[in-house]
């Protein structure tokens, strides 16, 4: 793991870059991560995607517009009762516009590594991070060619900065994996982002997980579901290899 600034037009990054074992040259990807920001289980699943997938993989803090924090304790966010208690001031400090702009220097920094090959990059996002991964896409249709989301929230609602509104801008392929029964992410949800996607003509991929509850994935969440969060991964790692090799 590599711990590095990334200046952005609002300020300095903390960042973190996983890369393969031994010497050579891969593709990159940016994960955007879910609302519990940097901790252990977010830089084990980074780790994992540049160790099992074979790519130079992008970590940035979200937060930074905030300073300094602690790693977030699920336990303790979730056992309060009132999780936008403990995070909203984070939460609020950034948005998918935000995100958006803060990509360029992102992507900027990346051509900048002599282990990684090629322009193209793919995304992924959790949480909020998912919305996050899908406009980035759209903002950035000619380097990132491949996004995912996963039990990502508001992909296709009222605000005006809902990635929907984006689908005719993304050229590359799009991967939404929701729970079945999420309050962010209900059937109509799906079905308006489905219709926005298909009307763009965007190559894409929805599918909703049975049995996972919204955050899945994260092996510190009470509601991690092994066998799902495996499924997550095979999917991740399908849609990077078909569009970054």
């Amino acid at each position: 793991m590599e711990q590095l600034s990334i200046r952005t037009g609002d300020g300095d990054c903390r960042s973190f870059v996983f890369k393969p074992d031994g010497a050579g040259r891969w593709p990159a990807v940016i994960l955007y991560m879910d609302g519990l920001a940097i901790r252990p289980a977010l830089l084990a699943m980074a780790d994992r995607m540049a160790k099992e997938g074979g790519y130079v993989v992008l970590l940035p803090d979200l937060y930074y517009r905030v300073g300094h924090y602690e790693p977030f304790d699920p336990k303790e966010v979730f056992g309060g009762g009132d999780v936008m208690a403990a995070i909203g001031s984070y939460f609020t400090s950034t948005d998918n516009r935000k995100a958006a702009a803060d990509t360029a220097q992102y992507l900027d920094y990346l051509s900048t590594r002599n282990d990684v090959a090629g322009e193209r990059v793919g995304t992924t996002g959790y949480c909020m991070g998912g919305a996050m991964s899908m406009t980035a896409q759209a903002t950035y249709p000619d380097r990132i060619v491949a996004s995912a989301s996963f039990h990502g929230g508001n992909l296709a609602g009222d605000d005006p900065l809902s990635p929907h509104l984006l689908a005719d801008k993304m050229k590359g392929r799009i991967y939404v994996a929701a729970a079945v029964d999420d309050p962010f992410y209900p059937v109509e949800m799906n079905d308006r982002l489905e219709k926005a996607l298909t009307d763009a003509n965007v190559d894409h991929k929805c599918e909703f997980y049975e049995g996972a509850l919204h955050g899945w994935t994260m092996t510190d969440f009470p509601i991690y579901n092994e066998p799902q969060a495996e499924h997550h991964w095979r999917e991740l790692f399908s849609l990077f290899k078909a569009k970054l090799g």
